[in-house]
């Protein structure tokens, strides 16, 4: 490989740079053939009209222990980030699959929920973590007695919400977390359920579950989205 080597009058090297086609103005510099294995020591200025670099190379067995010592690296990153296997048997499909729904379940909570105001505007919050545990304090604000309470929307600033707005923004989030909890729960009791890899194909998160894999709990709030399902629909 070819660089671009500067040095002084008494050959000692301050640069190697490699990629470069034009030589500076004012400089000592020549461009050098680098073998493989060689290292650049510096240019012999003996005769000023005719520098050449001198290389020094480094004994076989110290090659070999690098090369050595890189391979060791390689097997250190590879176990440390190692190439995702493809699922091959039933367990592993299930595995894979639940895994997939946690995914997407944690990113519909985190998501958020739009809450209507006693004013009639509608706001929407995130709800990751973070938010769900200021919640928390917020309730515990309200049972102090709060009558305005500190809070934002996504992407608005700090404002005082009053003390119903803010139990009606609570209670939403709970709900929004209960239920994609619960849905969640019941669709890796589907993925449990499973006998082959088809059947799992079949399971994503939305897909109505099957009666059998419902809870009480699940089956309790399909029974209240469907009823504000007819209420939308009656007004």
């Amino acid at each position: 490989m070819k660089a671009l080597v500067i040095y002084d009058t008494t050959g000692k090297i301050w640069s190697v740079t490699y990629g470069i086609t034009e030589t500076p103005q004012g400089l000592l510099c020549m461009f050098v053939d680098m073998p493989d294995g060689a290292m650049l020591e510096y240019i012999d200025v003996t005769d000023s009209k005719n520098p050449k670099p001198v290389f020094s190379y480094l004994p076989e067995s110290d090659i070999g222990r690098l090369q050595k010592d890189m391979r060791k690296l390689i097997e250190r990153v590879d176990a440390v980030a190692p190439e995702e296997k493809k699922p091959e048997t039933l367990k592993e499909f299930k595995a894979a699959k639940k895994q997939e729904i946690s995914q997407a379940c944690e990113q519909i909570i985190y998501a958020g929920v739009s809450v209507t105001l006693a004013d009639g505007t509608v706001e929407h919050f995130a709800l990751t973590e973070h938010d769900q545990l200021n919640l928390f304090g917020k309730q515990a604000q309200l049972a102090a007695g709060a009558e305005q309470l500190e809070y934002h929307s996504d992407g608005k600033p700090c404002r005082y919400y009053s003390a119903a707005d803010m139990q009606t923004i609570i209670a939403a989030a709970m709900q929004h977390v209960s239920y994609h909890t619960t849905y969640c729960n019941a669709l890796n009791m589907w993925v449990a359920g499973c006998e082959t890899a088809e059947e799992l194909q079949q399971i994503y998160y939305g897909a109505d579950v099957p009666e059998r894999y419902q809870s009480e709990v699940l089956k309790t709030y399909l029974l209240e989205i469907a009823s504000l399902a007819g209420d939308d629909a009656d007004a």
